[in-house]
């Protein structure tokens, strides 16, 4: 899985961060009114290229954190009745739940931090019927600015961890397979 992972999550994090430089690239929108028909249609694109970037990054994104918590799920059930089936120590099978747990608050974190910074932007927009001000003194654009900002570098961050924690599992699963041959040979079952 960590071979699939890292390409993936790389692509991911390369498209939340093309996304993240295109907003930077959106000049401020006080002003769009008195804009010229052309400045117009050019602040258009941009804002189009930035909106199709950033959806097609947090749909990629989300798949990646929904192929690991996916990949924990189908791992810990095979644990489990591995552990069961050939009465290994119980602790293989917590220490497999320690990791799976571990990472499932922060990849749920992750997801919520791209749809909150994803739904201000949409707020924020020109062309939307719904318009965000700002907070404490913060405009709407500054306020998704930071989201956007933070969900990067949150969503970098867990990648960071879910890579860790499949290696860790990687070195249970082998654990595991070595007692499971173990307990064949013991059992004089092939291998």
């Amino acid at each position: 899985m960590k071979r699939i992972f890292l390409p993936l999550a790389i692509i991911g994090m390369l498209l939340l961060s093309a996304a993240f430089l295109l907003g930077l690239m959106i000049p401020p929108l006080e002003n769009i009114l008195d804009l010229e028909r052309t400045a117009k249609q050019e602040l258009s694109g941009k804002i189009d290229h930035h909106f199709w970037i950033a959806v097609g990054g947090m749909l990629f994104a989300t798949l990646v954190h929904g192929l690991v918590m996916t990949y924990f799920i189908g791992t810990g059930r095979w644990i489990e009745e591995t552990v069961t089936t050939y009465d290994l120590s119980p602790d293989l099978y917590v220490s497999s739940r320690k990791i799976k747990y571990r990472i499932i608050p922060l990849i749920l974190g992750a997801f919520l931090l791209l749809v909150v910074a994803g739904s201000f932007g949409a707020s924020v927009d020109p062309a939307a019927g719904v318009r965000y001000d700002g907070f404490a003194g913060l405009s709407g654009v500054t306020v998704h600015l930071l989201l956007a900002g933070a969900a990067v570098t949150f969503n970098a961050w867990v990648n960071f961890v879910e890579y860790v924690a499949l290696d860790q599992n990687a070195t249970l699963i082998e654990t595991i397979m070595g007692e499971v041959r173990r307990v064949r040979e013991e059992r004089g079952l092939p291998v």
